[in-house]
């Protein structure tokens, strides 16, 4: 099915208007159908359920399901995947370093560089049928690639722009300096890359001061952001992101443009330590790019978003010879979040779907609409849920995803 009417209403739209209280705790959410007009890529209005002043125009029925913010992914591979092509689970013996990683990709990039296009494809079908319509994906810039992942990205997202919007990092996975990928990556500016990414400067580059500066400068030269894998602990990747603080606190043009990806070191440090990084990292709006890590490693993530640090989450690998597990569910992550660091009463977990959405919630703390309303972009996802806290707590089924909006995946009744 296709909706591709620049103007049309969508009755039966379960939207949330409030909460109920007990001895001041959000204890369930009231919503009520309403018919939603969309005009050209934007919500033009909220209406009484089935009201169309203008009887001309098409109108498409949701059933009651839900609508919730689209979903973010903001830390996806999608230049490399076993994703599409046939079931291959990993062979990395106990002991594996990531310099042992880099080794084995240098040489299965080639056998993956055929499929690129066509897996790309299908990993953003998955990542729709999940609610998400943005991301932000990195990409392989290093010597046995070149620009081969860049171009190929680009061709899979510019046939993909009316429904899947997607910023790209230039991700020197070899590493910066180990594998001198200092022109490569400046080629990659030019050639339209969103941001310049880093990889481990001590453990992969061996020199944290070198590799930072050189990242910072390039993204300094092209006027680009930057996100950098940083999977270092202690010391040495507290001691990176320190030295990434005070750059971004020296150099005013960084302010709001550095994400640190994973950020494990951050696990390592005692609440007061965090607490008084997260302060200068709110301050310098730098955000942090996490994907939930369950296990021994327990990212303060509740604490940072606490403390003004945006705080977001993405799939990482889907399939491929990192990892196996990633499902491409940003209500799966925000499920994981929950069950991680609340208490799950109905407001803790409404409020968990900031992880999913970047940010963007029905309801605020006070348990008034802040969206959607008049002007916001059409991109949303239909679930069959009756409130944000139920459709985090049981990652509920998506049914529709819509993308300014255009139906890109799913189905509503004509």
């Amino acid at each position: 099915m296709k909706i591709t009417d620049p103007h049309y209403y969508l009755d039966n739209v379960l939207l949330e208007t409030g909460f109920d209280y007990e001895n001041g705790v959000a204890v369930q959410t009231r919503t009520a159908r309403q018919t939603v007009e969309i005009q050209n890529g934007k919500i033009v209005a909220l209406r009484e359920n089935k009201q169309h002043p203008d009887a001309t125009l098409p109108h498409y029925d949701a059933g009651g399901k839900l609508m919730l913010p689209t979903t973010r992914d903001m830390h996806i591979h999608l230049d490399k995947t076993f994703y599409g092509g046939p079931w291959r689970s990993l062979n990395r013996p106990a002991g594996t370093t990531i310099q042992d990683m880099i080794k084995l990709e240098q040489k299965m990039l080639p056998e993956l560089q055929p499929y690129t296009q066509e897996r790309a494809e299908k990993l953003i079908d998955l990542l729709q049928s999940k609610g998400t319509t943005i991301a932000r994906s990195h990409c392989n810039i290093e010597p046995v690639s070149g620009l081969k992942n860049l171009q190929n990205l680009q061709a899979v997202l510019a046939r993909r722009q009316a429904g899947f919007e997607c910023e790209i990092v230039a991700f020197p996975q070899h590493g910066l300096l180990l594998s001198k990928s200092e022109p490569l990556m400046r080629e990659a500016m030019q050639a339209g890359a969103h941001y310049v990414g880093g990889l481990d400067p001590t453990s992969v580059d061996g020199a944290m001061e070198k590799s930072l500066d050189t990242m910072f400068q390039i993204a300094l030269d092209y006027d680009k952001g930057v996100d950098i894998h940083l999977h270092e602990t202690t010391p040495s990747g507290v001691a990176a992101i320190n030295y990434m603080v005070e750059t971004v606190e020296k150099t005013p043009q960084l302010k709001g443009k550095l994400t640190i990806s994973h950020a494990f070191a951050l696990a390592t440090l005692n609440e007061q330590q965090v607490d008084a990084l997260a302060n200068r990292m709110a301050a310098q709006q730098i955000s942090i790019a996490s994907t939930v890590p369950i296990g021994t490693l327990h990212m303060p993530l509740k604490q940072l978003h606490d403390k003004g640090v945006k705080v977001m989450t993405g799939t990482d690998s889907v399939i491929d010879h990192w990892s196996p597990y990633g499902l491409g569910d940003m209500l799966e992550k925000a499920n994981l979040y929950a069950q991680l660091y609340i208490r799950p009463n109905e407001q803790n977990l409404s409020r968990s779907l900031f992880l999913a959405t970047g940010d963007v919630l029905p309801l605020n703390e006070k348990g008034e609409r802040v969206w959607p309303k008049a002007q916001d972009d059409a991109s949303f996802v239909l679930v069959d849920a009756s409130c944000s806290a139920e459709a985090v707590a049981r990652i509920s089924p998506r049914t529709a995803t819509f993308h300014k909006g255009q139906l890109v995946w799913g189905s509503v009744a004509g």
